[in-house]
């Protein structure tokens, strides 16, 4: 049952960060200059797709060891998630931007929820393959 839960959750916060800044909680709309924040939406597209198909595989697969690298997968790609806004892209100069008042945050928010998920998620699949040792 849980793994069932965790894949629904990590489904629906990989397609929240895949679609949040293009539809929710948009970045800056400056057309026709493209700024850093279009590009760290983009990024987060393809980061949130990722995610979210990881999920699916670990709603699909039973086999723990499977799911732990599946899990291991997740977690990677969900500190690349919460990397690409505050390290690797950015957002605007301006910190009155919509970018870094709203999508910004946002993505931390949701990165930061999969991530603590994920790696409890991990400890609960280490402890099943210790406890299957014994």
């Amino acid at each position: 049952m849980t793994k069932k839960i965790i894949s629904i959750v990590i489904i629906v916060l990989g397609l929240l960060l895949a679609l949040g800044p293009q539809f929710l909680f948009k970045v800056c709309d400056t057309d026709p200059t493209i700024m850093r924040c279009h590009w760290m939406a983009r990024a987060e597209v393809g980061i949130g797709g990722i995610i979210a198909l990881l999920g699916i595989a670990l709603f699909i697969f039973t086999d723990i060891k499977i799911q732990l690298g599946l899990s291991i997968g997740v977690l990677l790609t969900g500190i690349n998630a919460l990397l690409i806004p505050h390290v690797l892209i950015g957002g605007c100069a301006s910190p009155s931007m919509a970018c870094n008042t709203t999508a910004i945050p946002t993505i931390t928010v949701i990165s930061i929820l999969l991530l603590a998920g994920i790696s409890l998620y991990i400890l609960q699949i280490f402890h099943k393959i210790n406890k299957y040792k014994a």
